[in-house]
């Protein structure tokens, strides 16, 4: 059994996100999208649990079911906001749970910490080193992975409040610690530079705050199972068993990928960035560092871009279906010309990966027009510029040529296309 995971999904009941976030949409969408198994999201917060409760069943094997068959598996996002050597830390966490019962444990703990009603992503004031030990306590059978490593803001290895590596973090128990999500803005390949990352294993996941097609799912990690189990879905995170390879954006499509002042329309490169001193030329005010640079601080001298680790689960890199209608035909992501390609490409080939990944370009001809048929395939092959995003700011796909954001932004895309077909052509 083949079968694409996200594994870091939300509910209505967490901040910024969609009010329509049902565990219904959830499962629509996935199946849309082609993704086959899904995180719960959020099961520290008390109305989203009875929800799961109400309309999943839990076997024996650790898997929740709907009443239609599709499965998730127990998962929450946690934030943690504390000091450690003398700097403010603020860092996400995405938590696997093999059990209702340790669920409802792991959510006992949290109680004596705070809240846990007000955000389905609560946030607490106790250290990582704390939060680990408490959960191992309770089962080692939890999985604590740090949610979008690198990005800026909230990420284990970020700019604003990251630490230099795992170990900073975690102390002498950074062996407990099996998996990064490496997030949007960077991908493995960004990853394999860093040697202390070399025994860690790089998921994806969407992190999506809506059910639509172009969030759920953007990003996953693909395995192959005998069977579903959670016991199956840890020792691939843990050991890399049935790892099959992961999907992810283009690192560029990103929010934090270059450097940035989103106020300013500011948006640099690491080199630009460093003429400037890492401040925004138009307001003097600190830039905000992105995904890229900080690769570049903590990458080993020799492991220049390009670099493959020897054991490297492979990926495969994707911008999402409704983005290259929407760019192509010049609508909206969301509008209803947008959906009518993109439905009519669904009812044809069963779902979004199947088109992105699976249907030739002659079939597509059949459905659509040969320019889009050209770009999705452009797409298989990592051959879509795509403008860097910074600062909060999505990248942006270019189709037509031309580009919004300097020529210098251009350049750096272009760069990153024939980067993606080195490594489409290595795997």
């Amino acid at each position: 059994m083949r079968i694409i995971f996200d594994g870091h999904i939300h509910s209505s009941y967490s901040r910024a996100c969609s009010k329509d976030l049902s565990l219904e949409n959830l499962e629509k969408y996935a199946r849309i999208k082609g993704v086959g198994l899904l995180g719960t999201g959020d099961f520290t917060h008390p109305k989203w649990l009875q929800e799961i409760k109400a309309k999943l069943k839990e076997d024996e094997n650790g898997v929740l079911y709907s009443s239609s068959g599709f499965p998730f598996v127990w998962q929450t996002e946690l934030s943690l906001a504390y000091t450690q050597g003398g700097k403010g830390r603020r860092i996400h966490y995405i938590i696997l749970a093999p059990s209702s019962a340790v669920v409802a444990q792991i959510t006992e703990f949290l109680l004596k910490k705070g809240r846990v009603d007000y955000d389905g992503r609560p946030i607490f004031g106790m250290n990582s080193i704390e939060l680990l030990d408490e959960l191992l306590r309770i089962s080692n059978d939890i999985e604590l992975i740090p949610a979008h490593a690198w990005t800026s803001w909230f990420g284990i290895f970020g700019s604003e409040s990251g630490f230099d590596s795992l170990k900073e973090c975690f102390g002498d128990k950074v062996n407990k610690i099996h998996a990064i999500e490496t997030g949007m803005s960077s991908d493995p390949a960004m990853n394999w530079r860093i040697p202390l990352l070399d025994n860690i294993t790089l998921t994806s996941n969407s992190d999506c705050h809506s059910y639509w097609p172009w969030r759920m799912g953007r990003e996953a990690n693909v395995f192959e199972f005998k069977e579903l189990t959670y016991k199956n879905v840890l020792a691939a995170i843990r050991e890399r068993k049935g790892f099959v390879e992961t999907i992810e954006t283009p690192p560029s499509y990103g929010k934090y990928h270059f450097d940035g002042h989103r106020l300013c329309n500011v948006v640099m490169n690491p080199e630009e960035s460093a003429e400037h001193k890492n401040v925004c030329p138009k307001c003097g005010k600190k830039l905000t560092i992105g995904v890229l640079n900080r690769v570049n601080e903590l990458a080993a001298p020799d492991r220049l871009e390009g670099y493959v680790r020897k054991d490297a689960v492979p990926f495969k890199s994707l911008i999402p279906l409704s983005e290259i209608i929407a760019e192509l035909n010049g609508f909206p992501v969301a509008s209803r010309k947008t959906w009518q390609v993109y439905n009519a490409l669904i009812e044809r080939f069963g779902n979004e990966f199947n088109v992105l990944l699976e249907a030739t370009e002659d079939e597509l001809k059949k459905v659509v027009d040969e320019k889009l048929a050209a770009a999705i395939m452009k797409n298989r092959e990592g051959r879509i510029t795509v403008e860097p995003g910074y600062d909060g700011v999505y990248g942006k796909p270019v189709l037509d040529g031309n580009s919004e954001r300097g020529s210098g932004r251009k350049a750096e895309a272009a760069a990153a296309v024939r980067r993606q077909k080195g490594l489409n052509e290595f795997f």
